[in-house]
């Protein structure tokens, strides 16, 4: 495990300061990289693994890399941001072995490592804070080439502040000598499914982008995650459905859509089995609409 976290590479994309308004509203947002934030003024929300984080200011926010996330601020607030690609052996995500909190109050150095990684990399700004702008594959390769375009010192010092920011959000602080390595196949899966909820997904599909046996895949899985990887797309659309009731006033009908589900019927039927509830009911209970 020790060997694992120590293979950790962090690969700045961006870094910035910015004074955001209503315009600051994004669905859909899929992306392939991690986000953080330093609120210091203002306040905005943003909703991803099922919750809704406020964001206030002198507090830090993290957003996990093929996280489902919604953006909103209904009316101003001002943030330094940072994003940045992370791996470690064997193409892993740091995600996948360790738990994380997503939302932290700041330190007294936190304000100082922001700062000093906009100082360090000043043309890293995003231009457009729209995620469609820069969220595709050509312009994160021409982010990653501007790390070329730093000296030794400067590429070393953004590479140790992105680990001490990151280092503050783990959740579980021990090294635990008995863990089993994540399947890497397994891991890129998960991301493919949280990518494709809206489309259908097959069990056959999965299995062959992983190279494997539909059975074998199947029984390595549910050796992973202790579900069937049925099971386990119907519940990622369920919790995609509940964020999408909570934070957008999409029809019914358009949110079973968006969460793969073939009519609104059986998004219903399957709804209220996770659930208890309809998707109606559960709208009108929680956000009153």
């Amino acid at each position: 495990m020790l060997e694992i976290l120590q293979s950790l590479k962090l690969t700045l994309l961006n870094t910035g300061y910015a004074k955001l308004n209503s315009s600051w509203d994004f669905d859909n947002v899929i992306s392939p990289f991690t986000r953080m934030y330093y609120i210091t003024k203002g306040s905005a929300k943003v909703y991803h693994n099922n919750k809704v984080f406020d964001l206030k200011p002198n507090h830090i926010y993290l957003v996990p890399s093929y996280t489902y996330a919604r953006y909103k601020c209904e009316n101003y607030h001002e943030q330094y941001y940072v994003s940045f690609l992370e791996d470690i052996n064997n193409g892993l995500s740091i995600y996948s072995i360790k738990d994380f909190e997503y939302e932290i109050e700041a330190d007294s150095h936190c304000l100082y490592y922001f700062e000093r990684l906009l100082e360090l990399n000043k043309n890293r700004k995003i231009k457009n804070s729209d995620p469609k702008t820069y969220d595709n594959r050509p312009t994160l390769l021409n982010f990653i080439k501007q790390n070329e375009t730093l000296n030794t010192m400067e590429l070393l010092e953004t590479q140790g502040i992105l680990t001490v920011l990151l280092s503050k959000f783990v959740k579980n602080h021990k090294i635990n000598k008995d863990h089993v390595t994540p399947n890497k196949a397994i891991y890129q899966i998960q991301n493919y499914i949280n990518e494709n909820l809206h489309a259908p997904i097959t069990i056959e599909e999965l299995a062959t982008k992983c190279h494997y046996s539909t059975d074998y895949f199947s029984r390595l899985f549910y050796k992973t995650h202790g579900i069937r990887p049925n099971k386990y797309i119907q519940s990622k659309r369920i919790e995609r459905a509940q964020l999408l009731l909570l934070t957008t006033t999409s029809s019914l009908k358009e949110i079973a859509q968006k969460t793969g589900f073939e009519n609104l019927a059986y998004f219903s039927r399957t709804f209220k089995k996770h659930t208890g509830k309809t998707p109606g009911f559960f709208r009108k209970e929680q956000v009153g609409i």
